[in-house]
């Protein structure tokens, strides 16, 4: 019997945090045939070159599509999805999998997920049905569900969006995230030894800080992250690990401002392009506070106690904890949300709240078992499910 040949495409170190575990299954399935295509940033020196970390994990891969552009504008990054086209158009051809697997709302899962639809290949989505209004990803998410043939959502508002917007129920699998199962699984490292990686000598209030550019935001995101520099100046005292933006347009203009801003203080600041996953689940589990906009703030923080400073619009939208504290982009507003959260009362209020996501239920093992179980004849034709209508009052 053929082996299911299943492509799983990675263009970040996020991504491939939340993919590694379902790769790892889909690697060790006698069924299945794991093939990996690594994109964007993963093939960039400038942002920490992850390809290293997925080969040493123990992966091959079997396409790189070199797609970034070294530009810093929405023009770069629609050119960049263009060029990833032109690489996918090859590398899919070339390993014909019989399904892809992509996960999120980025404009390099955008590429891969046209390209596969143009060539007739089902895919399967992970992380549909989400809402981050202050970000392009908001549209690119809701577009790559209506390529796809197969959703993975992380929770039932979720699972409800997905078949609004006309897929068909039995097409969409609540399995939750694998977020929360790498956090299950994670052996933490101390302090002592996170210190060792970033070079500092981390104690138990440090910041733990990632800024991404807001690409629907209302200012514009270099003023944004100086808001966010002038806040964090209010806590002389406080050790900060500072991860870097990604490749969205602004996003090299924020990296070269926190490196502007780390370099007289490099005493108590560091900035590293990429911790690793094992490094960046045990910084967010020891931190004092996470701040800043990224989606590990909004679904594995609150997962482990560790309260949110969430900042601006760009995840607006998505389903929140009681251990979160939105703020505006303003340093009045950021350092008072920084100063309640650090308050030992709202640390007891983190703590203890239910997180929104739910607690890990094996997502990696519930998508395998999805992905095993449709009859592949069945994807090739993609139905449109009508909600019913509405009644007459």
């Amino acid at each position: 019997m053929e082996k299911r040949r299943v492509c799983v495409a990675t263009g970040s170190r996020a991504d491939y945090g939340l993919l590694s575990s379902l790769m790892r299954r889909l690697q060790e399935a006698a069924d299945f045939q794991l093939q990996v295509l690594a994109t964007g940033m993963h093939l960039s020196a400038e942002f920490g070159h992850t390809i290293d970390l997925v080969r040493a994990d123990g992966f091959a891969i079997d396409a790189e599509v070199d797609m970034l552009l070294a530009a810093d504008t929405r023009a770069a990054m629609a050119k960049s999805a263009g060029l990833g086209m032109l690489g996918c158009a090859d590398a899919l051809s070339r390993l014909a999998p019989h399904i892809v697997v992509v996960i999120g709302d980025r404009f390099e899962m955008l590429a891969v997920a046209s390209t596969a639809m143009l060539l007739g290949i089902p895919i399967a989505h992970i992380h549909g049905g989400e809402v981050t209004e202050g970000a392009v990803d908001e549209s690119i998410r809701h577009a790559i569900t209506k390529m796809a043939s197969l959703h993975f959502v992380a929770a039932d508002p979720y699972r409800r969006r997905v078949i609004q917007l006309g897929e068909a129920p039995e097409r969409v699998f609540l399995v939750g995230t694998t977020g929360l199962d790498a956090l299950a699984q994670l052996q933490p490292l101390g302090r002592e030894a996170l210190g060792r990686q970033v070079g500092l000598d981390l104690d138990d209030g440090f910041f733990l800080v990632t800024y991404h550019p807001a690409t629907r935001g209302e200012i514009a995101p270099l003023c944004a992250v100086n808001e966010l520099l002038a806040a964090l100046d209010r806590f002389p005292d406080c050790r900060i690990v500072m991860t870097k933006s990604n490749a969205d347009a602004d996003g090299r203009a924020i990296n070269q401002r926190l490196a502007e801003y780390q370099v007289p203080r490099k005493d108590r600041v560091a900035l590293v392009a990429s911790l690793g996953q094992p490094a960046y689940l045990s910084a967010l589990i020891a931190a004092a506070v996470v701040i800043g906009n990224s989606s590990s703030g909004i679904i594995e923080a609150p997962a482990v106690g560790t309260p949110t400073v969430n900042i601006g619009s760009r995840q607006h939208g998505r389903l929140r904890a009681a251990s979160i504290v939105d703020c505006a982009e303003h340093a009045d507003e950021i350092a008072a949300a920084i100063g309640k959260v650090r308050d030992p009362a709202f640390r007891r209020l983190a703590a203890a709240c239910e997180p929104p996501y739910g607690r890990p239920r094996d997502a990696a093992g519930r998508i395998v078992a999805a992905l095993r179980g449709v009859p592949l004849a069945s994807l090739r034709v993609k139905p449109f499910h009508d909600l019913p209508p509405a009644k007459e009052t």
